[in-house]
């Protein structure tokens, strides 16, 4: 696989040509001596201060969401419901809270270590989701505010030139502006969420 990481200028545009544009693209991690890597199957936009589903919703900013106000291309890594982390690449303007979290992945290399860590699951729920895709790849919040185009963290092209087929529809798991049509997926993947 050739591993082109993308520059954090292919992040410094709306967060919603970002989360498009990010399907088919590669996340690459050598975290633990371990090469593992999946193709983005499905994303999230989350658009910034005036989004009521963002984290820096009214333009909060805390300890947790600092990353988030970070440089685009910066992975922004939060643990939820105590248990699970979650991993996002920001976007737009450093300084400005936007992000695109990384829903489901298709595996491409390392299964034996995702089987691994992920205990047992069956191949098509090992990147099913932010949580699982995180637990598979050994993403935790040691990775928070890295750059995701240098490190043992990366976003790649891997020269593949096919276009996808992209759906769009609202955003799951969240309480707030859940009719906004900010999840982007593709059509034929039998490796997306939901």
């Amino acid at each position: 696989m050739i591993d082109r990481p993308l520059s954090p200028r292919f992040y410094a545009r709306p967060t919603s040509e970002v989360a498009r544009r990010l399907l088919g693209r590669v996340v690459v991690s050598q975290v633990g001596g371990r090469r593992t890597a999946g193709r983005i199957v499905e994303t999230e936009a989350y658009v910034g201060p005036h989004d009521p589903a963002c984290h820096a919703y009214g333009a909060r900013r805390t300890r947790r969401t600092d990353a988030l106000y970070g440089p685009p291309g910066t992975a922004y890594v939060y643990f939820t419901y105590g248990m699970h982390w979650c991993l996002n690449a920001v976007t737009e303007a450093d300084g400005y809270p936007a992000a695109v979290l990384i829903r489901a992945l298709e595996p491409l290399q390392g299964l034996p270590t995702m089987r691994r860590r992920r205990r047992g699951i069956p191949d098509a729920g090992l990147c099913a989701g932010p949580a699982r895709l995180c637990a598979a790849l050994g993403i935790t919040g040691s990775l928070n505010g890295a750059p995701l185009w240098r490190g043992p963290l990366k976003i790649v092209d891997d020269g593949r030139r096919a276009r996808p087929r992209v759906r769009v529809g609202p955003r799951v798991g969240v309480s707030r502006a859940t009719d906004w049509p900010l999840r982007f997926f593709l059509e034929d993947s039998p490796w997306v969420s939901r």
